[in-house]
């Protein structure tokens, strides 16, 4: 008996099927499933080329939904620039037979920011006002989209190095992303008064130290898959309520934390994960020093949008 084939999705088709599910959900109940040990986070595995560049793939077992998956991202250098792609393979736990290969481009950027807004929803105070935004590339935009009901915002900021390079349509199609959108000259400006930071950048260096903000703020971290890549000085782990997507993984792969568990911080004084946080078992930080939120990004995230993905094709739609 011939194997099915399994379905394959571009990028333009997965982006219309993304803007008809609710990522959040479909994350949220993802984590929640990870709590109750009906899913199953292994670490990233990098593959590494023998004469440079790698794979790094993105593993996860969602077993109520019956599935298995893998995304796998390469990075192939290249003299005219490294050729970086990601497509996620969706598997079925019952017969074993590929139900569904993916471009992950756009669930990447969606999972990636609909992760933090289940953060921002769990961790920021519930009278924050004032939102900060620094990062300005489709990541950033995507961050904008997730979080900007979740709190009655009266500002929201917006900042990158790359804003005074744009044109005059590339800032006002920025602009036009929300009434309350304010472009910034400078990051200080951007984060002034926010009661909230989303880092949004590739930064692989420092750019921000919430310690030097001089009250509690929430800010949220993405950074890169750059060697030990952060956003925040790893020195001030220490000296706050820090958060991540997942506790058994998200340690062994953010350079801040690598860094900062070198210099003796340790793993264990982590407050609360995802898991624990969406299924009421960590406390909510009391915001008597600055709060830290680092994702990593999970195989589960990817694997949870492509089989929604999925059941909408299986449906018909």
């Amino acid at each position: 008996m011939s194997s099915p084939t399994p379905y394959v999705i571009h990028q333009a088709e997965a982006e219309r099927l993304l803007a008809r599910i609710d990522v959040p959900a479909a994350l949220r109940s993802m984590f929640r499933s990870l709590a109750a040990g009906k899913a199953v986070q292994p670490a990233q595995q990098l593959v590494e080329f023998p004469a440079g560049g790698d794979f790094i793939n993105y593993l996860g077992v969602l077993a109520e939904e019956g599935v298995y998956g893998v995304k796998t991202s390469p990075y192939i250098p290249d003299p005219q620039g490294a050729v970086v792609t990601a497509w996620t393979l969706l598997m079925s736990m019952r017969n074993g037979q590929p139900l569904l290969l993916c471009d992950a481009h756009s669930l990447t950027t969606a999972r990636t920011a609909a992760t933090t807004a289940l953060a921002v929803d769990e961790l920021a105070p519930a009278g924050a006002r004032h939102l900060a935004i620094i990062g300005s590339g489709a990541v950033a935009r995507a961050h904008l989209h997730y979080v900007k009901d979740l709190r009655e915002w009266q500002s929201i900021r917006l900042y990158s190095p790359s804003l005074a390079s744009r044109s005059a349509a590339e800032r006002a199609a920025l602009q036009a992303l929300d009434s309350r959108l304010q472009l910034c000259d400078s990051q200080e400006a951007a984060v002034a008064d926010a009661e909230v930071i989303l880092l949004c950048t590739s930064s692989a260096q420092a750019l921000l130290d919430p310690l030097s903000l001089g009250r509690a703020t929430l800010v949220t971290s993405i950074s890169t898959n750059a060697l030990r890549a952060h956003e925040v000085p790893p020195t001030s782990l220490a000296g706050m309520d820090v958060y991540c997507d997942y506790r058994a993984t998200t340690p062994g792969a953010a350079g801040e934390m690598l860094l900062a568990a070198e210099a003796g911080w340790s793993r264990s004084s982590i407050s609360g994960d995802l898991p624990e946080l969406l299924s009421g078992l960590a406390p909510k930080p009391d915001y008597q020093r600055p709060v830290f939120f680092r994702s990593i990004g999970l195989g589960l995230e990817d694997i949870a949008l492509a089989n929604a993905l999925y059941q909408l094709r299986e449906q018909g739609q």
